[in-house]
C-alpha cells in the first residue's frame, strides 16, 4: 500500500506539474488510445500498480485541463492546493458521513464549515444546510424544504401522505432560470412546464414589476448570478413582497453566492438574505475537488423534515446528523476539503481569490472590445459574453478555439443570437493566461473567418456531364 500510494502521488504530481503548459483539450489521438482501458472484463486479478500505471498513461494524456489557468468553461473551478490534499487524506480516511458515530471528524468539520459559511454569507444562525453533490441537488433539496414548509402550513404532510390530493403550489421562476433548477422542480413532481414565467430583461434579470399575484402557496425562485452574464435578480424588490405574501423565496446562488465574501461586491446581493433558501457550489468558486454543493435553509425545521429518516438502528442524539439534512444517508466526506480551502484561503484570501476572477474578467472584456468583438453584457462578475457576428460565424470560431487548446471557452444562445460565453473562476488563472487567451482568440478568428469565406465561395453544384 505505501508504495502504490507513493507512485500515485509521483504520478498524480507529475501530472499537475505538467498543466501550465498542456493544451487545455487532449489530442485526437489520445483520445483514440482510450480503447485500451476496455475489452472484456479479466478473468483475473490484475496487480495494483499495474492498474495505476494505465490510468495514468492511458488516462492522463485524455484529460481536459479544467484545472488550470486557461479553462474558461461552464464555471468550473479549478482545485486549491490545500483542498486537493485533503481530498487525497479523505480518500484515505474513506469514511461514510451519514451519522457522527460513523464518522466524527467528518460530522464535526460539517459543522465547523456551516458555521463559518453562515458568516461569510450573512446568514441566520438559525439556518441549517446539507453538503450535497452540487448546484443540481442543492436546489433539489432546498425546494423539498419548501414543498414540504408550505404544504405544511396548508395543513397537508407532503412527506408521509405524497402529493395525491395535496394543495396546488405556484412555482415562478425568471424568464432566464437555469436548467438545474427545472430538473430539480420536475424531479419533485412539481413539473418544469407548469412554473409561471417572468420575463427578463436584457442582462437576464426578473422583471420584479412583472411578478404575479403572490401568496401563501407560492415558490419564487430567484438567481444570483446568471450562468451567461452574471447578472443578479432584485431580490431586494421581491423579497419584501413574498415575505409580506407569506410565499417562500430560494435562490440559485451557484457561483454567484460567493460575491458575499468580496466588500466590493456584495452590494450585488441585496436583499438575497432576506430569501428561505439558498443553493450554490463549492466546486465552482471555492475551488475544491468535485462534487461539492450546499443547501442552505433559512429554518433548519423544514429542512430536516425533508430530509429525515428514521430506523430502529439508526441512532437518535443531540447532536446535528449529517444524514437528516441531504437526500443522501451514505456519502462522502465533502465538508474535509471544503474546511481545508476555507482554511487555506481564510477571510482575505477568499475574498482576493474572487475579486482577482472578477477583475480578470473585465481584462477579457476590454480586450475583446478593443479587438472589435460585441461584448453582450454588463461585466458585474466572473462572466463575460462575446458575439463574433452571425451565427454561422460564431460556430466557427469557437470550434477553431476549442480545437486549438489555449484555451477553452463555450457557446451558448442569448435571448435569440448566438454567442461565446466565458467564465473566469480558477485560482490559478493568471493576466497572463488572460492575455495569451485573446491573442489565441483573435488568431482563431481569422482562420475561422478565412475558412468560412472559402466555404461560401465554392461551387456545391455537379459538373454537367459532357455532351
Amino acid at each position: 500500500m505505501k508504495d502504490l500510494l507513493a507512485d500515485a502521488a509521483r504520478r498524480a504530481t507529475t501530472y499537475i506539474a505538467a498543466v501550465p503548459d498542456r493544451n487545455v483539450v487532449p489530442r485526437p489521438e489520445d483520445l483514440t488510445r482510450l480503447h485500451a482501458l476496455g475489452g472484456p472484463l479479466p478473468e483475473a486479478p490484475s496487480a495494483a500498480s499495474e492498474v495505476i500505471r494505465l490510468l495514468d498513461e492511458i488516462g492522463s494524456p485524455a484529460t481536459v485541463t479544467s484545472t488550470g489557468g486557461r479553462y474558461f468553461g461552464f464555471v468550473t473551478g479549478g482545485v486549491l492546493p490545500a483542498a486537493l490534499a485533503a481530498n487525497w487524506l479523505a480518500g484515505a480516511w474513506d469514511q461514510n458521513t451519514a451519522l457522527t458515530v460513523m464518522s466524527p471528524v467528518a460530522a464535526a468539520l460539517e459543522e465547523i464549515v456551516l458555521g463559518w459559511l453562515r458568516e461569510i454569507f450573512g446568514l441566520p444562525v438559525s439556518c441549517g444546510a446539507g453538503f450535497v453533490t452540487g448546484a443540481t441537488m442543492a436546489n433539489f433539496t432546498c425546494l423539498a424544504a419548501a414543498r414540504g414548509a408550505l404544504l405544511r402550513r396548508a395543513g397537508w404532510n407532503a412527506e408521509e401522505r405524497g402529493l395525491f390530493g395535496a394543495p396546488e403550489l405556484k412555482v415562478i421562476v425568471g424568464g432566464e432560470v437555469h436548467v438545474s433548477l427545472l430538473k430539480a422542480l420536475s424531479m419533485l413532481g412539481l413539473g418544469r412546464s407548469r412554473v409561471t414565467i417572468v420575463p427578463a430583461d436584457n442582462q437576464g434579470r426578473m422583471r420584479a414589476d412583472s411578478l404575479p399575484i403572490l401568496d401563501d402557496r407560492t415558490i419564487v425562485c430567484i438567481q444570483a448570478g446568471n450562468v451567461n452574464t452574471g447578472a443578479f435578480d432584485p431580490a431586494a424588490k421581491i423579497c419584501p413582497r413574498a415575505r409580506e405574501a407569506g410565499a417562500w423565496v430560494h435562490v440559485d446562488g451557484a457561483f454567484g453566492l460567493w460575491a458575499a465574501a468580496v466588500p466590493q461586491r456584495a452590494h450585488l446581493l441585496s436583499g438575497f438574505f432576506e430569501a428561505d433558501s439558498w443553493a450554490t457550489d463549492c466546486h465552482k468558486w471555492l475551488n475544491v475537488p468535485y462534487d461539492s454543493g450546499m443547501a442552505f435553509v433559512r429554518e433548519a425545521e423544514h429542512l430536516r423534515n425533508a430530509m429525515t429518516i428514521s430506523a430502529g438502528y439508526l441512532p437518535v442524539g443531540d447532536t446535528r446528523e449529517p444524514a437528516q439534512y441531504t437526500a443522501e444517508a451514505s456519502r462522502r466526506a465533502r465538508g474535509v476539503e471544503i474546511w481545508a480551502a476555507l482554511k487555506s484561503l481564510g477571510r482575505s484570501g477568499l475574498a482576493d481569490m474572487v475579486e482577482r476572477h472578477c477583475r480578470q474578467a473585465i481584462r477579457f472584456a476590454e480586450g475583446l472590445s478593443r479587438s472589435g468583438y460585441a461584448v453582450l453584457n454588463d461585466v458585474v462578475l466572473n462572466q463575460v459574453l462575446v458575439s463574433f457576428g452571425d451565427a454561422a460565424l460564431n460556430r466557427r470560431i469557437i470550434a477553431e478555439i476549442q480545437k486549438d487548446g489555449t484555451c477553452w471557452c463555450g457557446g451558448t444562445d442569448w435571448q435569440g443570437s448566438a454567442a461565446m460565453r466565458i467564465s473566469v473562476s480558477c485560482w490559478a488563472t493568471t493576466e497572463e493566461d488572460i492575455d495569451r487567451s485573446l491573442a489565441a482568440i483573435t488568431k482563431d478568428r481569422e482562420q475561422a473567418e478565412e475558412d468560412l469565406a472559402a466555404l461560401r465561395h465554392c461551387d456545391f453544384r455537379s459538373p454537367q456531364p459532357p455532351i
